[in-house]
């Protein structure tokens, strides 16, 4: 049998603040083969492409995966045979879709939650949290308690990330790549189709694929000249700040509980295909860290088999009592009233917290 008590050391106050990973990685082509980061659009200043931060003594770090995509590639562990039933599944049917909250890019302060008949349990559960009692939202979405929310549609509550990690390259050398599209046959040589008489017919043609269309200097990846390395963190010192309301009791079966969640995601194999082109392993040549660190500075070296966490986290979440499935219609006149504001009307200030224990 499973002793709950095993990492209750962790959620003492004298604990560790994190738990930390640094694992190396390279492309399956090798350490100087060519990876594609992600992309990002243009605003407030920048052009868009790759992210990549240039300093002044010459060094560059690339972002290759960030907080917010390795959460959402992450989460969905929990709705897999094995880790399911840790954690209620809830699944919003919308249209032909069914999507399971754990999908949700904002969890549950998402619009296809908030737009359901869960609307006035999740909000409740918010509520709550920001009152110092997280047990009513765990019982619905406890993920959110682990990869973070903020409802900022309606009550403005704010759940910080337990878990944090986070891809980036170091001295990248950026590529570029053309390419020439050329269509099955000559349409128009062929008297197959009319000369395009303008522009705008002309980019017709291009857009359908019946005229040749060149592509020049596109974003053609980048080669870590100084490696790639992913950055984890679990958050214990936030964990601690969980509670349910005045009962110590159910704050530590809470804590557990959660932090259960937290380990199971934070020791499974991490994904290692991120896109095309970007294909992540463990560099064999140097071994990954995995520490405790305190509040002074100490790092002491952590051993967590994501087996063994697996079993605590089994066994934490029967103690707690995992909230019940749901299986829930979207709905159109609340996502009607959520546009006017009627769905939040009132309900949007930022409630005063009280202090949690």
């Amino acid at each position: 049998m499973i002793d709950l008590k095993k990492f209750d050391a962790w959620l003492d106050d004298a604990g560790p603040a994190a738990l930390v990973i640094r694992e190396h990685l390279v492309p399956v082509e090798g350490s100087d083969g060519v990876l594609f980061p992600a992309t990002f659009a243009a605003g407030d200043g920048f052009a868009g492409g790759y992210n990549v931060d240039h300093f002044a003594d010459g060094k560059s770090v690339c972002l290759i995966d960030s907080v917010g995509s390795q959460a959402n590639r992450i989460e969905p562990l929990f709705s897999k045979p094995g880790y399911s039933e840790m954690v209620p599944q809830i699944v919003v049917k919308a249209g032909d879709k069914l999507v399971n909250l754990l999908e949700a890019g904002h969890r549950a302060g998402d619009a296809i939650v908030r737009c359901s008949e869960l609307q006035e349990e999740v909000r409740a559960g918010f509520v709550s949290v920001q009152r110092g009692n997280a047990e009513p939202l765990a019982k619905i979405a406890p993920t959110s308690l682990v990869f973070g929310a903020w409802d900022s549609r309606d009550t403005q509550a704010k759940l910080p990330r337990l878990i944090a990690s986070t891809i980036r390259a170091f001295d990248v050398c950026e590529l570029k790549r053309s390419a020439q599209y050329v269509p099955a046959a000559e349409y128009v040589k062929s008297g197959l189709l009319d000369e395009a008489a303008d522009k705008k017919s002309k980019d017709v043609y291009a857009e359908r694929g019946f005229i040749h269309v060149p592509s020049s200097g596109a974003p053609g990846g980048v080669i870590a000249t100084s490696g790639i390395r992913r950055d984890a963190s679990l958050h214990l010192a936030a964990l601690r700040l969980l509670s349910a309301g005045e009962n110590e009791a159910r704050t530590l079966v809470l804590r557990r509980y959660i932090l259960g969640l937290a380990l199971t995601a934070f020791t499974s194999p991490p994904v290692g295909y991120l896109r095309q082109g970007c294909n992540l392993v463990a560099d064999p040549d140097k071994p990954r860290d995995f520490s405790e660190v305190y509040s002074d500075g100490r790092r002491v070296n952590a051993t967590v088999r994501h087996g063994d966490a697996l079993e605590y986290a089994r066994a934490a979440a029967k103690d707690f009592g995992v909230g019940n499935n749901r299986s829930v219609e979207f709905d159109k006149e609340r996502a009607k009233k959520d546009i006017s504001g009627e769905g939040t009307k009132g309900k949007s200030r930022k409630l005063e917290v009280r202090p949690q224990k």
